[in-house]
């Protein structure tokens, strides 16, 4: 991402490259010594004693945006989840226009704000949908799915926070090839649940491993919730690297994109680990 100039002084050529105004940030009102272009001692001592300029008085991306605007991504995919709750039928064409537009999302250079928000609004009916589906089955799941996705994303951040945990070089190849190999399963599985050749509700993941009581989902189910988990540290590592670079605010909407797929993908992982304990009880 290339990185954008501040705005407050980019259109000013009196100001470009000023080791004063990088030191800090100067009133439109602010005279030159005898239109030389050049200031006196005391007015290079008053801009040195100036505060420095904030990252949102430069137009840049601050953790303050980012939380903004999960929480406004967020607040839409429970506003579309309550939707699809109480309209079934819409978890269909949520899942499938909420894979397009987050595909769409994923690889566009430059942030949407509109089409992030289509996706959550979408994404959400899918959610609504599919827990109401499972709450009827089992009751009560949606409210553990939905704890168990806040303590995941909580202790993850806590251990973020306090330098527990970095996606270093080597696990972040290690993410990606386990991510790469659970995706190949699941299209597999789900391959298998269209052509009928399992009737288990879940695939592979319903069957047990042999010789024992304990379901295939139950060990894939932990490492895809361990998957995700990363991911949000792979989130918080690329958000903490934003604001330090300082990337332009606009990108604050690529993070908030970032944290609401990941903690959608953690929930149904959760949502489903859950239904297939208590389907095998």
């Amino acid at each position: 991402m290339a990185l954008g100039g501040n705005p407050v002084f980019a259109n000013n050529k009196n100001f470009k490259d000023s080791p004063a105004v990088q030191r800090g940030y100067l009133s439109a009102g602010t005279d030159t010594m005898a239109g030389t272009g050049q200031f006196s001692a005391e007015q290079l001592q008053d801009l040195y004693n100036k505060p420095s300029a904030t990252a949102g008085q430069t137009g840049r991306m601050t953790y303050d945006d980012v939380i903004i605007k999960t929480v406004l991504t967020l607040a839409l995919v429970l506003a579309g989840a309550a939707l699809g709750w109480i309209v079934p039928v819409l978890m269909l064409p949520g899942m499938i226009v909420g894979l397009v537009l987050g595909l769409v999302n994923s690889f566009k250079k430059q942030p949407s704000p509109a089409l992030i928000l289509c996706y959550a609004a979408f994404e959400g009916m899918f959610l609504g949908g599919l827990s109401g589906f499972l709450e009827g089955l089992y009751p009560g799941i949606v409210v553990q799915a939905v704890l168990g996705t806040l303590s995941v994303f909580v202790v993850t951040l806590v251990l973020f926070r306090n330098g527990k945990v970095r996606a270093t070089p080597k696990l972040t190849r290690f993410f990606i090839i386990a991510m790469a190999g659970y995706a190949l399963f699941s299209l597999i599985n789900l391959g298998l649940m269209l052509f009928g050749a399992t009737n288990s509700p879940w695939g592979i993941n319903s069957m047990h491993i042999p010789g024992t009581n304990i379901p295939f989902g139950l060990i894939l189910g932990l490492l895809a919730i361990g998957l995700a988990a990363f991911s949000l540290i792979v989130d918080f590592t690329s958000i903490e690297q934003g604001v330090k670079n300082g990337l332009p605010a606009k990108y604050s909407w690529t993070a908030a994109f970032g944290l609401t797929v990941t903690l959608v993908w953690l929930y149904v992982e959760i949502l489903r680990l859950l239904a297939i304990l208590r389907g095998n009880d």
